[in-house]
């Protein structure tokens, strides 16, 4: 029930393309842009999903455009699901990058689109592809970055609830096993925000660990 809601609401916010050409992606576009190809094998048709997540956040909010053989056929808020043969496209975004742009078949597979070799996510995508070592050293090391952020962050926020009188007086007050130096709390607070960063252009993303970095 409450998936068919979200996908009725999705389909509202789908407005007609204008038909306008894809723009090639240029390299000045790195920080605020994410480029995406989908072909369907037996058909015709390339898709392309294009979102200027920098550009549109100075408005309150985000789109996707979506294009069929380089023309613009649909522009919707985030997040999107554009329906197109054999499935629907599904795009999302987290306060840090792209954190879903999958083809959904009719009967559930999913698959991620592939970003465009000059994007982040491309970039990022082609150092997995030549070096899987590195890159994985790359992604554990933003996972436990994002783990000590959640850590800081419960502390942060379990003191003061704590001290609230009903809560204090039923199991008492919390207080922080250890107290870090300001500038090594800032430090950390700054890898939280590369770890989600790094997810970000691999479209990882979890709701508790990329909170942190957010």
């Amino acid at each position: 029930m409450f998936d068919e809601w979200k996908r009725k609401r999705a389909r509202e916010r789908i407005e007609t393309g204008n038909g306008a050409a894809l723009q090639r992606f240029r390299w000045w576009q790195l920080p605020g842009r994410a480029l995406f190809f989908l072909h369907i094998p037996g058909l015709d048709s390339a898709y392309a999903v294009d979102v200027r997540h920098w550009q549109n956040q100075s408005s309150g909010e985000v789109r996707a455009k979506l294009y069929r053989n380089g023309r613009q056929i649909a522009v919707s808020k985030l997040p999107a699901e554009f329906p197109v043969e054999g499935g629907t496209i599904e795009v999302a975004m987290s306060g840090v990058g792209i954190k879903r742009c999958h083809y959904v078949t009719d009967d559930g597979r999913a698959r991620q689109l592939n970003p465009d070799l000059s994007s982040a996510e491309g970039r990022r995508a082609r150092l997995n592809h030549n070096h899987p070592v590195a890159s994985r050293l790359i992604g554990m090391v933003s996972v436990v970055a994002l783990l000590i952020g959640v850590v800081l962050l419960f502390c942060q926020i379990a003191e003061p609830v704590s001290q609230i009188p009903p809560i204090a007086n039923s199991i008492g007050t919390f207080s922080p096993p250890f107290e870090l130096p300001l500038a090594l709390e800032i430090a950390l607070g700054i890898a939280a925000i590369l770890g989600s960063l790094e997810r970000a252009l691999r479209l990882r993303y979890h709701w508790l660990l990329d909170a942190a970095g957010t």
